[in-house]
Formats: C-alpha cells, sequence, structure tokens
C-alpha cells in the first residue's frame, strides 16, 4: 500500500480536532480567505478546492 502523503495525516489531524463541530461554507470561505491572505502562494490550491467544493453537484462539471 502506498504511503502517507502530508496533507493526509492534516486532513485526519483536522477530522481528529474538529470532526464534531459544525461549520457554515461562509466560516469556510472565510477561513479559506484568511488563510491565502496569510499564504499567498497557496492561492490557487485554494482557489481551486474552493471551486469544486461550490460546484459538486452542478451536473454541467
Amino acid at each position: 500500500m502506498g504511503g502517507m502523503y502530508f496533507t493526509d495525516r492534516g486532513i485526519e489531524e483536522l477530522e481528529k480536532r474538529r470532526g464534531d463541530e459544525e461549520v457554515t461554507l461562509a466560516w469556510l470561505a472565510e477561513q479559506l480567505q484568511a488563510f491565502v491572505d496569510t499564504h499567498p502562494e497557496f492561492e490557487t490550491a485554494v482557489e481551486r478546492l474552493a471551486t469544486w467544493l461550490a460546484r459538486l453537484d452542478d451536473p454541467e462539471d
């Protein structure tokens, strides 16, 4: 079986620490914007994730 990627550990940590919390998508958007403001080098990846999440139920995509 393949190795675990660094991001997999981050996802697991997020689930472990905050998995029982409920948040709004507005809150998530604010956090993503704050992250990009602090780490502009990740803007493209964050924008792609946000677009993917926004279009999950879009039959056109």
